[in-house]
């Protein structure tokens, strides 16, 4: 698969592809049945795990990982499934003291991992992404039973994840001389941080705690794992694997309540929060790192705008433009929020993409290979989605398509589901496009002039990604590079890449993950002077 190609690679368009059956290979693993399963898989064949024995996965119960020892905890609690609010498993409900040890013991294991030879650390990762990608099948069930999404769509997240960790394992962190004289040498050089706390969000569990685990581990630095409370399943299970390829306290694993975070942000031997989540949180993970001077990359929300010239060929743009604002019920950061549609083409377009959406984005439990979008994820998303669709009627807004608020307990159905829903041309002040949703509602809005348009794409506090759409490549990257967001697309949206760094601007974050940018964001920069003479 090509990393970059995302769009194409979660969901391969909409037609008869979103089921099970229909994902392309990742890495030569084919979609859910084409992958040994529970009953196919012996094990890890042959992988040493802990104590130099193999053992299999099991699915049924759920640990932290501390110290490479699976504990539980005196209390417990558990997640509902979204499409169905049927409780899953329970899960640990983890103290202060549950923190101190594992931070205990991933101080203890820093300086042994960090003398471990890069090459023998980035083919431990290697090894760990085959042994995530045997459990294809597993994995993928357990994300859409927590998360909510296709299972077409879990299984891309999962070869996502392991296309990372196979892509960090080979990257070079740089060594550079920047003086070099008959007197001296001075070299820029990189060192671990130390110990790190990587807090995970409920979008992506999977890819986006995995793309926390490569650089960290990667660089000889220890890593804790803090899921969200919603979705804490997947991550356990992750590091739970993990075991078998990192020594003890190297790769740790954590499950809680809202409390949980800010043990580890205050916690005074922690030295690097990596966070991804909303802005509003990410604001406190700042202000409580602050007092340890902790480093922080903070991954935070986004209202993307696209932008589509009048010269663009609407039928074949709109399935792509579909797929990128309503993927994953549009719970991604990244998805399009804002959709300016230039006016000599507004009607035609409105028509083509509402109908476009209608037929072929079905709504429905993520078991079913004929549904595109899921629900969303939590009962407290759910509220807040709710109130934008009922700020319709209060607002007088226009639905070009979709609009209904959620008929609960319709046929017997407990799921937070949502009908994708389009807004014709609200107001720019509208509580829709100042807002992120979180959830399948998307305005489209007209325009007329360049400047106007890109002034009103960078009219808010956020900064994450956004597009421009034309034939006309030179018109169109002259407006791209005046827009402001850590990435921008022409004629695409939401590609990633393990080797591109990715960040926001403005309140959408502060520093990168990913690429070589990532990996020194888990390093000391240090200067080396070597003086040739004494």
């Amino acid at each position: 698969m090509s990393p970059a190609a995302t769009t194409d690679a979660l969901t391969n368009g909409t037609n008869g592809v979103n089921g099970v059956n229909g994902v392309k290979e990742v890495n030569g693993v084919n979609g859910v049945n084409g992958v040994n399963g529970v009953n196919g898989v012996n094990g890890l064949n042959g992988v040493n795990g802990v104590n130099g024995h193999s053992h299999k996965l099991q699915f049924e119960k759920y640990y932290n990982i501390i110290n490479n020892e699976l504990t539980t905890t005196a209390k417990t609690r558990h997640n509902i499934n979204p499409a169905t609010t049927q409780p899953n498993p329970e899960v640990p409900v983890s103290t202060q003291d549950d923190v101190d040890k594992a931070v205990a013991a991933a101080r203890a294991a820093f300086k042994p991992w960090a003398k471990v030879p890069v090459e023998e650390r980035g083919q431990k990762l290697r090894d760990y992404a085959d042994a995530i990608e045997k459990y294809t099948d597993d994995f993928a069930m357990l994300l859409t039973s927590e998360q909510g999404k296709p299972l077409a769509q879990s299984v891309q997240e999962i070869g996502m994840a392991t296309t990372w960790l196979r892509a960090f394992s080979t990257m070079k962190l740089p060594e550079e001389i920047v003086e070099d004289n008959e007197d001296r040498q001075v070299i820029n050089r990189y060192t671990p941080l130390g110990v790190a706390c990587g807090i995970v969000p409920w979008n992506f569990p999977i890819l986006l705690a995995v793309g926390k685990v490569a650089p960290a581990l990667y660089t000889g630095n220890t890593l804790i794992i803090k899921p969200s409370p919603y979705t804490p399943y997947c991550d356990l299970k992750l590091v739970e694997l993990g075991m078998q390829f990192f020594p003890p306290g190297v790769l740790q694993a954590l499950s809680g309540e809202e409390d949980l975070g800010p043990m580890f942000t205050t916690h005074p031997d922690i030295d690097k929060i990596s966070f991804t989540g909303s802005s509003a949180t990410g604001k406190k993970v700042m202000a409580a790192s602050a007092p340890t001077l902790k480093r922080v990359t903070l991954e935070l929300g986004g209202n993307d705008p696209a932008i589509i010239c009048e010269d663009v060929d609407i039928e074949k743009i709109i399935p792509s433009l579909a797929i990128v604002s309503f993927l994953c019920c549009s719970q991604i950061c990244m998805m399009i929020k804002r959709l300016y549609v230039h006016s000599s083409i507004y009607p035609k377009f409105v028509e083509a993409f509402c109908a476009h959406v209608r037929d072929n984005m079905k709504v429905g439990p993520g078991t079913d290979p004929d549904n595109f979008i899921g629900p969303v994820q939590n009962s407290m998303q759910y509220a807040k989605v709710k109130d934008m669709y009922a700020q319709i009627a209060q607002q007088g807004w226009k639905p070009a398509l979709g609009g209904d608020m959620p008929d609960e307990g319709k046929d017997g159905s407990k799921g937070y589901f949502f009908t994708p829903t389009v807004i014709d041309n609200p107001p720019d002040d509208a509580r829709i496009v100042t807002e992120e949703p979180f959830g399948p509602i998307l305005p489209i809005l007209k325009w007329d002039h360049d400047d106007e348009v890109i002034a009103r794409a960078n009219d808010t506090k956020m900064g994450l990604g956004a597009s421009v759409w034309s034939r006309d490549l030179e018109r169109a990257t002259a407006m791209a590079m005046q827009l402001e967001a850590g990435s921008v697309w022409v004629n695409s949206h939401f590609e990633v890449a393990p080797g591109i760094p990715f960040g926001g601007h403005k309140w959408s974050g502060i520093g990168t993950e990913w690429g070589v940018n990532g990996l020194k964001a888990y390093c000391n920069s240090q200067c080396l002077w070597l003086k040739k003479r004494l």
